[in-house]
């Protein structure tokens, strides 16, 4: 099954899809928007396109697992980009996961301040990351005796 994990922002929308498979996570050209409903729609265009069958959406939780307002904008695109798609949406802690992608692309050599589109791909490609084993760790639980 294909997954496509969303870092959702106001302007900016970090994409990234697995393969097939569920084991790699490939970034995809970061969404420019000018509203709410511009995102949903370049989302749901995404997903179908490449034939998505769930979407992961990051949830920007406060450092003490709390939601604020950005968690809760965040998850009423995941819920409108739910039911405009038809397909199952879930949210994902998101935490760390631009610094994660600012540390990577340091580690490359990109400097973050003029690669902000990069960035939100790179953010993507780690909640997709995380969400995987996630996800592997959950099956291995349902299957074990």
């Amino acid at each position: 099954m294909r997954v496509l994990a969303v870092d959702w922002g106001e302007r900016r929308i970090g994409l990234a899809v697995s393969d097939p498979q569920e084991v790699i996570a490939s970034g995809l050209k970061t969404l420019l928007v000018r509203s709410a409903a511009q995102g949903v729609q370049g989302v749901v265009r995404v997903a179908r396109e490449l034939e998505a069958e769930c979407v992961v959406v990051g949830l920007p939780l406060l450092m003490d697992g709390g939601r604020g307002t950005a968690a809760e904008a965040a998850q009423r695109f995941a819920d409108l980009v739910r039911e405009q798609s038809g397909l199952p949406v879930e949210t994902y802690d998101e935490r760390l996961t631009s610094a994660l992608s600012q540390r990577r692309l340091h580690e490359t050599g990109v400097r973050t301040g003029h690669a902000k589109e990069r960035v939100d791909q790179g953010a993507a490609i780690a909640l997709l990351e995380s969400y995987l084993t996630r996800l592997k760790v959950r099956r291995a639980q349902e299957d074990a005796p």
